[in-house]
């Protein structure tokens, strides 16, 4: 599968924005999904993920109650809200899937087999 990230942008403290994941291949909907961050001259970092049922997410302590995470397996796409943005979310943010029914945690990115190119959202003070 590949995965292509859009969205980002440059906005304002307590702005939003909604990030996109679209995925080619008619099976994206077994696929487990997930983005990471990763701001200059930091590791990357994990954000939320989404499992293929649609079910259940999950959610970094950082993000959790701002951003959400979202399917529409029928448009190959996976979304990330993200509200309440803080100067701190600012990174290039990378949306990743996996196929596998177990492995690594999904909160890992050892998680995920296929990368997207990853969007730049930058929020301003």
């Amino acid at each position: 599968v590949q995965l292509q990230a859009f969205g980002g942008g440059l906005v304002q403290a307590g702005g939003s924005l909604r990030l996109s994941c679209a995925a080619s291949g008619r099976t994206f909907s077994s696929y487990n999904v997930g983005w990471f961050r990763q701001a200059p001259g930091k590791e990357r970092e994990f954000v939320a993920y989404i499992r293929r049922s649609g079910v259940n997410s999950y959610y970094s302590d950082r993000v959790k109650g701002r951003f959400t995470i979202s399917r529409d397996d029928a448009k190959n796409t996976v979304y990330l809200e993200m509200n309440s943005l803080k100067p701190e979310d600012t990174a290039v943010y990378y949306c990743a899937a996996d196929v596998r029914a177990s492995g690594p945690s999904l909160a890992s990115a050892r998680g995920y087999e296929y990368w997207g190119q990853g969007t730049l959202v930058t929020v301003s003070s």
